[in-house]
């Protein structure tokens, strides 16, 4: 069960991309408990519609081309204004580096790297006009301990949330002047059972992960206090 935290997200319009996820869910009903407006996306309609409490969700299949537009488009047009989004979607792959097929490399990149990306390209003027506003407009992207550590057996996924990491960290440098900031946010393996809906290969035996609501509320904690960066450690 997730717990408040500290901090107020009152009449403030955030985006979760993943809101159906194993961690999207908890972060999307903390959000909602300090008074966020929330637009909640994800691909499945039914895992969606039982967030309809918390939120109005919209079923974007975000590795089209248009998905951020659309996303973007949707919130203006609900709420009028953009404060920050949340992407906590993603895809796990498996496998020897060298064995790995293209169309699932091309699946996981453009699930954990293009699509973020994308998104934020689209979001950020109305980012920054929360910021002219005088708010805290922010970026969340949820990559993972790999990017840290590459794991054998794991490469595509590895090179795919490490590719994220250098972007926000460079796009970080671009928008701080402009008040915008960027959070990447890299936690140790979490139960949200990502493991067991590979994209492709088998998952290893893997040791028990943190629980989802833990990092869930590390997550919202560092929203909530205006932090730029959680490494893996921050977790401990």
């Amino acid at each position: 069960m997730t717990t408040p935290v500290s901090g107020d997200f009152a009449d403030r319009v955030i985006i979760v991309v993943g809101a159906s996820g194993g961690l999207g869910a908890p972060i999307s009903r903390l959000l909602a408990a300090k008074g966020a407006s929330l637009l909640l996306v994800a691909r499945d309609e039914q895992r969606l519609a039982a967030l309809q409490d918390v939120g109005t969700v919209l079923a974007v299949d975000m590795r089209k081309a248009d998905a951020g537009q659309r996303v973007v488009a949707a919130a203006q047009e609900t709420f009028g204004r953009i404060d920050g989004v949340v992407f906590a979607a993603g895809i796990v792959a498996f496998g020897s580096a060298i064995d790995t097929p293209d169309e699932v490399l091309i699946d996981v990149f453009t699930t954990n790297t293009l699509a973020p990306i994308r998104l934020l390209r689209e979001a950020t003027p109305s980012l920054l006009e929360s910021a002219e506003q005088g708010h805290d407009p922010f970026f969340c992207t949820i990559s993972a301990v790999v990017a840290e550590q590459p794991v054998a057996g794991m490469a595509a996924y590895s090179a795919a949330k490490a590719a994220m990491t250098a972007y926000d960290a460079a796009a970080a440098r671009e928008l701080r002047r402009m008040r915008l900031r960027i959070l990447d946010a890299r936690p140790p393996h979490t139960e949200t059972g990502l493991a067991t809906r590979p994209r492709y290969g088998e998952a290893p035996r893997l040791p028990e992960g943190l629980s989802a609501d833990t990092v869930a509320e590390r997550i919202v904690r560092a929203l909530v206090d205006g932090e730029r960066d959680l490494p893996s450690s921050a977790f401990a």
